[in-house]
């Protein structure tokens, strides 16, 4: 009990207080790739914390009963505790059902995460097998198929499909095989060299697993509701894939070609929730970054060693917050 309160306390503070300096740092998008880590880090930093925090909690049950009511007591009461108040039935009924209650609140959030993910992953499943029947295989992608059903070929790169709609419309769909889904609206805004852009930008999310890590933690946001840290950083991750995808898209096709086919598909349109796009979000702000003369090479670099520092700290921090109160 003496370690398990001070990581809890811990996941608690950065579950709470962290998501204000990282959305400062990496709300710029100068350095995408490592924001993603930063994130992500902190969210793994509180998860550990937690499910460490459970653990010496269920060890000390284990162990003995009475002596879990006593390190109970003397953590809340001090030397004030006295032997007659930890062994009275009364505390002891207390205890339980606040075990009682934690371990059903920790498997009702298990259960709701592992819905939310099952969820997203069938939802994709479903939408990529319509967009495979109903679409027809864009000229020079890895598809075959009859008329009026398009089939990905195994082991050539993600499918690229074209469904009939006049608002143009870009997205991938996480998968085996990925699938890359285009309007005919978008066909008819796109000229040649905007067109590949866009498709090196929704490979770039099927190859960064940027689906993987939204689904994760959108079901962490669902699973834990008002959690700062997995409701902004959310947000964040969805963001900084579109530009870390931006940024791979600009280095295969030239960022006046990329910028160029943001604008054509300005108007946008609703894709699913699962769904990551040409036009998903912050499109302003990665214009912003497209347009920008490189020159910011020090902002960058401060940005940088923020985020490296932050990220050693938070990697750290379960291990020394453990270690202290060991040695408290």
């Amino acid at each position: 009990m003496r370690l398990a309160l001070p990581l809890f306390g811990y996941a608690l503070a950065v579950a709470w207080w962290t998501p204000a300096p990282l959305a400062r740092l990496t709300a710029p998008g100068l350095r995408p790739r490592l924001g993603l880590a930063a994130w992500l880090t902190a969210m793994a930093s509180a998860l550990a914390a937690a499910a460490a925090a459970l653990v010496f909690l269920i060890r000390a049950a284990v162990g003995g009963w009475t002596g879990l009511a006593e390190v109970v007591c003397r953590s809340v009461a001090g030397h004030a505790c006295a032997q007659t108040v930890y062994q009275s039935a009364a505390f002891e009924l207390i205890l339980a059902a606040i075990a009682v209650v934690a371990a059903l609140a920790a498997g009702v959030l298990a259960w709701r995460y592992g819905r939310s993910v099952q969820h997203a992953r069938r939802q994709t499943r479903a939408h990529a097998e319509v967009a495979r029947i109903v679409g027809r295989a864009l000229a020079g992608s890895p598809v075959a198929g009859g008329p009026g059903r398009a089939k990905a070929s195994a082991g050539r790169g993600p499918a690229a499909v074209v469904i009939d709609g006049a608002a143009p419309v870009a997205y991938c769909l996480w998968g085996r095989p990925g699938t890359i889904v285009l309007s005919s609206g978008a066909l008819d805004v796109l000229d040649p060299d905007q067109l590949r852009a866009v498709l090196a930008h929704e490979r770039a999310h099927l190859a960064g697993r940027h689906h993987l890590l939204i689904a994760l933690t959108r079901g962490l946001a669902a699973a834990f509701p008002g959690v700062p840290l997995f409701g902004r950083g959310l947000d964040h991750l969805t963001r900084l894939s579109e530009m870390c995808a931006d940024d791979a898209a600009a280095r295969r096709s030239g960022r006046p070609a990329l910028a160029g086919a943001l604008l054509a598909m300005a108007t946008g349109a609703a894709v699913p929730a699962a769904a990551l796009g040409a036009m998903a979000c912050a499109v302003s702000a990665r214009l912003g970054r497209l347009a920008e003369v490189p020159g910011r090479a020090r902002e960058a670099r401060y940005v940088r060693y923020g985020l490296a520092a932050l990220m050693v700290a938070l990697a750290l921090g379960p291990v020394l917050v453990a270690l202290a109160a060991t040695r408290a």
